[in-house]
């Protein structure tokens, strides 16, 4: 397993994530969504791999909606920094990972463009289940 870490820009939301194959086989997808393009947003994620999100500071955390209100965005309010995809089936939550939230020198592969708009609310959650990690830690410390 290759373990990553990283946060956003003032460290309120961190993160820490486990991909079974090396960060370069990975090929982040770009969507092409009016939200996620302002934000220069690109994801990463694995079925078989672990994704763990920490907010230390609940009240500087935001969920926000767009599109079809089906997956919520998890944004940094101190910071602005957008941080993943999330969308809930009951217990289970899934994600997504903003890849330019992940520290260090892991590189991944070029991105690909992606256009979920383009799909049903029912056909982005099949995508999303099959593509994203599932069940996720999301643990608030503050």
């Amino acid at each position: 397993m290759h373990h990553l870490t990283g946060s956003c820009h003032c460290g309120n939301i961190e993160i820490t994530v486990g991909l079974p194959k090396p960060p370069a086989d990975y090929r982040p997808r770009a969507c092409d969504c009016i939200f996620c393009t302002k934000h220069g947003a690109a994801y990463v994620s694995d079925p078989a791999g672990r994704l763990g999100i920490v907010v230390n500071e609940r009240s500087q955390a935001q969920e926000y909606s767009q599109g079809s209100g089906t997956a919520r965005m998890l944004l940094c309010r101190k910071c602005g920094v957008q941080m993943a995809g999330l969308y809930r089936d009951g217990p289970r939550l899934f994600a997504a990972i903003n890849v330019r939230m992940i520290d260090g020198a892991a590189v991944f592969g070029e991105s690909l463009p992606a256009s979920p708009r383009k799909l049903s609310p029912a056909e982005k959650v099949e995508r999303w289940k099959q593509l994203w990690f599932p069940d996720v830690t999301f643990e608030v410390t503050g």
